[in-house]
């Protein structure tokens, strides 16, 4: 009866939401309580992280396939969904249980579940939690205020600093004194160094180490000779289309095309992607496809290849990340406004000294919000804006491909001749018609303005002390990304557990 005061469960998105009807069915068939009294035992016990607001993440499952396979564990979904379907209608909701309740068009909906069945819900990040409130469970933050609030995302900086990048890690001991391993905020007194002309050197010096470790790897793995002189340019994630690889390569494309027909001769950049797609995920394998095969003909192009060099890591995983994120220069943060719930990628090049290339979406916000404007680049559509468009249908990507050359051309470019014949004509073919008739995640409506971001890039890479000034505002101010934090905050705002 007083478990609440003991153990607290945090459920970490839907994928473990069946523990809410399991401790009832314990509490009902195993302790024998009555319902009311295991229902406010069990909502005292559960809180809800949502980690996306992105469909397919939010699991739904067929009654179909699971009454049968749990029969009991349904029956309580059902009267969950029965009481809470009755309590909307008793104070004047019933209008919106259409979108609340938790079984539906005889699908379950997890999310549903767990919002109705925890004392509190979070997102993490500041735009996320907003988006939650504003727009995905509306209705949810009505009938139950308060019941939302934010806890940003963290990451374990004793492994993404302290392992994977002992020499920026040694330098910064001995620099700043100060335990930063223990506690990350300590790292802030390096803004003290940031006009320091010595501290920008070796900052740079380290960085150049940590690329050449980098290239070595791409080497061996690939086969690819990398220039350390150029730009670092990494999106290393999960590949979704909502993160806008795509994106992403059809730059290097208008690149590609810039330097191969209209002399063109930039400092060299090397465009380095890891990725996992998820095993039936067609878009993601054709655009890696395509990726890999911009890599194989830019390689072959005596003319191009001292400025460019794509690269695709293959097994993206903890232990290769450790090696890409310390050499990385930019950091490719491109989610479309409004889908990226966090990231922690952002925050892991951010703390070794990468400088964000990203949309005003997930935890970019903060980072922009913690570093300065000034000290990383933005660019695109805002999130407000792009809710917008998807209630209107205001985005036609064809529109966009017929009245931009520079599109039109990059675009047509997956279905040139000599990227069919290194490539897998199939996959482009779906891939060019998918960007004409489709382009859910408008790839192509910030296509331009992430070109102009990324020449602001190149030109401010030839100052390297002011590019370094800007690399210490970003290492500086990471310390709130430290989980050490995050679970602080979770304690202080959703736990209350004593020390």
């Amino acid at each position: 009866h007083d478990l609440a005061d003991y153990a607290y469960v945090q459920i970490n998105d839907t994928h473990p939401s069946m523990c809410i009807p399991e401790l009832m069915r314990i509490l009902l068939d195993d302790y024998d309580y009555s319902w009311e009294k295991a229902w406010d035992i069990t909502t005292k016990v559960f809180a809800y992280t949502n980690h996306t607001i992105m469909a397919e993440a939010l699991e739904k499952w067929s009654v179909d396939l699971f009454a049968p396979i749990l029969p009991r564990v349904f029956t309580i979904i059902r009267e969950i969904n029965n009481r809470f379907c009755q309590h909307c209608n008793e104070i004047g909701a019933s209008s919106d249980l259409e979108s609340m309740s938790i079984i539906h068009n005889n699908m379950i909906r997890m999310a549903n579940l767990c919002i109705v069945g925890s004392y509190n819900v979070n997102g993490v990040s500041g735009l996320h939690s907003d988006i939650l409130k504003a727009d995905t469970f509306k209705e949810f933050n009505e009938i139950y205020p308060g019941r939302f609030n934010n806890v940003t995302n963290g990451i374990a900086h004793r492994r993404w600093l302290g392992q994977a990048n002992p020499e920026l890690t040694s330098y910064l001991n001995g620099l700043l004194g100060g335990d930063f391993i223990k506690d990350l905020s300590n790292i802030e007194e390096l803004l003290k160094y940031a006009d320091d002309k010595t501290v920008l050197d070796d900052l740079e010096k380290i960085k150049h180490t940590k690329k050449e470790q980098l290239a070595k790897y791409i080497k061996d793995a690939n086969g690819i000779n990398v220039d350390i002189d150029s730009i670092f340019d990494v999106q290393v994630k999960r590949l979704h289309e909502y993160k806008r690889q795509l994106l992403n390569a059809l730059h290097i494309v208008y690149l590609y095309r810039q330097i191969k027909f209209n002399g063109l001769r930039p400092r060299p950049r090397t465009f380095i992607f890891a990725a996992k797609a998820s095993s039936g995920y067609v878009m993601a394998k054709n655009i890696i496809k395509f990726i890999c095969t911009l890599s194989d003909m830019i390689e072959a192009d005596p003319l191009v290849r001292d400025y460019i060099k794509v690269v695709f890591l293959e097994d993206y995983r903890v232990t290769l990340a450790e090696i890409i994120i310390p050499g990385a220069n930019v950091s490719e943060q491109i989610s479309q406004a409004g889908k990226e719930a966090s990231g922690t990628g952002n925050m892991k090049l951010m703390l070794n000294g990468a400088l964000t290339l990203g949309t005003l979406d997930g935890a970019n916000v903060e980072i922009a919000e913690l570093a300065g404007a000034e000290n990383i680049y933005t660019f695109g559509k805002d999130s407000e804006s792009i809710i917008k468009l998807y209630e209107t249908a205001g985005y036609v990507s064809k529109e966009y491909y017929e009245n931009d050359k520079e599109i039109k051309r990059a675009v047509d470019f997956i279905l040139n001749p000599a990227v069919v014949k290194l490539g897998n004509k199939t996959r482009l073919e779906r891939l060019y018609n998918e960007l004409l008739n489709k382009d859910w995640f408008m790839t192509l409506i910030d296509f331009n303005a992430y070109v102009e971001a990324k020449e602001q890039i190149l030109a401010d890479y030839e100052d390297q002390d002011s590019w370094n000034e800007k690399v210490v505002h970003n290492i500086a101010k990471a310390g709130f990304f430290s989980s050490d934090r995050t679970i602080a905050q979770y304690n202080a705002d959703i736990w209350h557990c004593e020390g």
